[in-house]
């Protein structure tokens, strides 16, 4: 027979927080502590606690003397590992982002902790960051071309705490600045933590800080790394041994010890927002953790996104840019041509690569200077759809109404076919207009590669995009034929001149974002090719007169994220308004909405149809409950977590009334619809 437990001699209650993922039951529930378990009860520890009749893990928030449960406790079931995973600087950005979002506590703690893995609690973490390896003093002279760069320099290592939005000029090498003042900052003794979009930027930085660094002194946080290799980098920040990370967004919430300096890159970039409820984004987190924590912050890109200068605005950072003299001895030489300009051109070559004369001179020019270019488009694949060649109405199926395109991997002169139904149209006549003529919509990677590989005969064609993206190219004249975010770097050089075709299809998108996330891709673009000083031209087939074009051309990011703001505040839309997203079935919707409880001057759009492509997580009888639907409450811009604490009461409310359709909130979401 099992002896009786007996009570710790102090501090017997533990206050705890079970990860349920269930919002009425996102709070502190006590559990009696006994003898044997005293010393590995702390806060911060991850328990097994009895709950609703089954054991669950939970979190030890607190330890106190009393408990307010009227009731018999139960006893703490065991502690699964004295390792504090928890700390305190963790607990509170958790609760603030949670308020901030009107989210669950524990849907954040399994984005913000990873799993535990027993044998990597056994991996020695008690070598000092000095000990791990030899290091460099890093060159810091890539700052200094920036207005007031050398003081952001200055106050960072001083231990002050300073905010800034980074431009980083075209050529610039982002990797290499950043490595050089992170390193700096950690050989100092402080904590740095770098965060961005993709393995791809992950790879290039830990390639400069190797420049500097040991490899053992860089902590690497992404999603490809094992359980154990995770969790065991994990113990290694959480020790003090990890004071330099890097990673993907969720290696912003790393506990990385005297944080003195937290950088993101492309804040636009939506890997950078949590695909799980709630949805939180890497740049709330930093500037949270920034205000909580007194670290500097550099949000840093090639563009710059509306939310960045909203920041700016408001006087929490200030801007980090070139001078105009620096632009311009850096940046290529960046022209527009409008579509309509290829009638005027009489090169055939020029006409079969469905490019404009002064492309088909620029891409000439560079390959017989012996460099790579570059041509974007914006997508993957062959021919996706077809449109009227006259008026571009998308050309329609006469039997289904289905989009028209072409069969993969056949020419334009193969027949239109359906490619709901599988039809051929033999006799295409445009339903608007009654022209004959189509033209393709969006001409894909291959399709490009096979056009230009035409028209230059005898260049190297590469292609990257969709599941083949190439990282890295050697450096001599090809031809690199690749959709957004997937140009490869040239090793040892750069780019002589790159394209930007099919640009209206990015422009074009129905989405608040499709103007500044189209100008972060092209700026993307630009800073790859050589200066104009050495030949270096970029060529946009759009539209000369459009503003986003005209910013690109004269490289003002600055004026185009004042101007997206500006926008933004005529139609009160996010960031110049808080917003949520509100997703469910009809009956939902109205049960929603009669328990939440709005901010002053709360406005409510909706329902609306779900976007296309969006769907509710859950299944439903759609015919008793109605159709999904999108609700948007804004608010005006207070108090961070004011709309978030509203729609969190919400939704303990409904959950005490066992409403269990499908319902899916999101905070400023970083598309509307």
């Amino acid at each position: 027979m099992a002896s009786p437990r007996v009570p710790a001699s102090t501090k017997s209650v533990a206050r705890v927080l079970p990860l349920l993922g269930l919002a009425h039951l996102d709070r502190l529930f006590d559990y009696r502590i006994d003898s044997e378990q005293d010393s590995e009860v702390q806060p911060g520890v991850r328990v097994r606690v009895r709950f609703g009749g089954r054991l669950v893990d939970a979190l030890v928030i607190d330890r106190t003397h009393d408990t307010e449960h009227e009731g018999r406790l139960m006893w703490l079931e065991r502690v699964i590992s004295p390792v504090v995973v928890f700390p305190e600087q963790t607990r509170n950005l958790v609760e603030a982002l949670a308020q901030r979002y009107g989210g669950v506590r524990s849907d954040i703690i399994r984005s913000a902790i990873p799993s535990r893995h027993a044998q990597a609690e056994n991996s020695d973490v008690s070598t000092s960051w000095e000990e791990l390896g030899e290091y460099s003093e890093p060159d810091l002279s890539a700052w200094a071309v920036y207005h007031h760069g050398q003081s952001f320099v200055e106050a960072v290592l001083g231990g002050v705490t300073a905010r800034a939005a980074w431009q980083i000029a075209p050529g610039g090498d982002w990797a290499t600045a950043i490595a050089a003042l992170a390193a700096k900052v950690v050989i100092d003794g402080g904590g740095a933590l770098v965060v961005v979009p993709d393995q791809r930027d992950v790879d290039q930085l830990e390639e400069a800080l190797r420049e500097i660094l040991a490899a053992k002194q860089i902590t690497v946080l992404n999603s490809g790394l094992g359980p154990q290799a995770r969790y065991r980098r994990y113990l290694s920040v959480l020790s003090g041994q990890g004071r330099l990370v890097i990673g993907t967004r969720s290696a912003a919430f790393a506990p990385v010890h005297n944080l003195r300096l937290a950088i993101l890159l492309n804040d636009g970039d939506e890997n950078l927002v949590d695909p799980r409820s709630p949805y939180p984004h890497a740049r709330e987190v930093l500037t949270t953790r920034s205000v909580q924590e007194g670290c500097s912050l550099i949000l840093a890109g090639h563009s710059r996104t509306a939310e960045t200068q909203l920041l700016v605005e408001s006087g929490w950072a200030h801007d980090l840019v070139a001078p105009r003299d620096t632009l311009r001895a850096r940046m290529p030489w960046i022209r527009a041509v409008g579509e309509t300009d290829f009638e005027l051109e009489r090169d055939p070559l020029a006409r079969s690569a469905r490019i404009p004369k002064i492309a088909f001179d620029a891409l000439r020019n560079a390959l017989g200077r012996k460099d790579p270019v570059l041509i974007q488009v914006p997508r993957k694949g062959y021919v996706p759809t077809l449109a009227c060649g006259t008026c571009r109405t998308p050309a329609r199926c006469r039997h289904c109404n289905g989009p028209l395109g072409l069969p993969s991997g056949e020419g334009l002169a193969s027949m239109p076919t359906c490619r709901w139904c599988g039809r051929p149209d033999s006799r295409y006549r445009c339903g608007e207009c009654g022209s004959t003529k189509l033209r393709a919509v969006v001409l894909g990677a291959q399709r490009t590669a096979e056009e230009l590989g035409r028209a230059f005969p005898g260049v190297k064609v590469n292609t990257s995009g969709g599941n083949r993206v190439l990282d890295t190219l050697e450096h001599g004249p090809r031809l690199v034929i690749a959709t957004p975010g997937a140009e490869p770097r040239i090793l040892g050089g750069t780019y002589g001149a790159a394209l930007l075709l099919d640009t209206w299809a990015l422009l074009g998108r129905q989405d608040l974002r499709a103007t500044e996330e189209t100008l972060g891709k092209w700026a993307a673009v630009a800073t790859h090719v050589k200066s104009r000083s050495l030949g270096g031209e970029v060529i946009v087939v759009a539209d000369p007169g459009l503003a986003v074009v005209q910013h690109l051309i004269r490289w003002d990011m600055v004026g185009a994220a004042a101007a997206e703001l500006a926008q933004r505040r005529e139609v009160a839309f996010p960031p110049s308004v808080h917003m949520a997203a509100v997703d469910g079935a009809m009956v939902a919707l109205d049960h929603f909405m009669e328990l939440v409880d709005l901010p002053e001057n709360s406005e409510v759009l909706g329902p609306v149809d779900l976007p296309p492509g969006v769907s509710l997580p859950g299944e439903y009888d759609e015919r008793k409950y109605g159709p999904p639907q999108r609700l948007l409450i804004r608010t005006p811009l207070g108090p961070r977590s004011e709309l978030g604490r509203a729609l969190r009461s919400a939704m303990v409310a409904r959950a005490a009334r066992k409403d269990d359709l499908p319902l899916r909130i999101q905070v400023d979401p970083i598309h509307i619809g």
